[in-house]
């Protein structure tokens, strides 16, 4: 039986704490869906088919990885892709309990699919997509927080839109 997860998030952009979590879920898993929330309350710099594109750009060399969006509940689409799991990453004391909430609503919705909890790297535990494109809306050095295809595609909405 192959053990299928869900690693969602809006991946705006996609940071090296992301592909921190789907690397070590990718070797726990036979098969990961990095699905992007397609979420209308929030206004995201990057569209969800540029978010995807990112995301497959920086995770092409993990042959276990499935890029998709969705739109709606997580575990419709968990069950829709015959998942047993949802991933989600921790940073911080403080993002635990948000997670917790979702985590509980998940379970009174579907029961048979868990969540796993990853801690990022310590290296990464500050790292969030708003502090990577405040950084690079003014031109500060984000090569070490974002991989190459995301930092050309930030410099390139800011440069346009400046």
């Amino acid at each position: 039986m192959t053990s299928i997860a869900v690693c969602p998030g809006s991946f705006d952009p996609i940071t090296y704490g992301h592909l921190d979590i789907i690397t070590r879920g990718a070797k726990v898993f036979d098969q990961i869906y990095v699905v992007v929330l397609n979420n209308s309350s929030k206004k995201p710099l990057f569209s969800v088919e540029e978010r995807i594109e990112l995301i497959r750009e920086s995770t092409k060399d993990i042959p276990n990885v499935v890029v998709d969006s969705f739109q709606g509940l997580l575990v419709d689409y968990a069950k829709s892709v015959k998942a047993s799991a949802i991933i989600r990453g921790l940073r911080a004391v403080s993002d635990f309990e948000y997670e917790m909430q979702i985590t509980s609503m998940n379970r009174v919705l579907e029961e048979d699919i868990e969540t796993f909890f990853i801690m990022t790297n310590n290296q990464y535990s500050f790292l969030s997509s708003s502090i990577v494109k405040e950084v690079a809306k003014y031109g500060g050095n984000i090569s070490e927080l974002v991989p190459a295809p995301v930092k050309n595609a930030l410099k390139e909405k800011y440069t346009v839109s400046e």
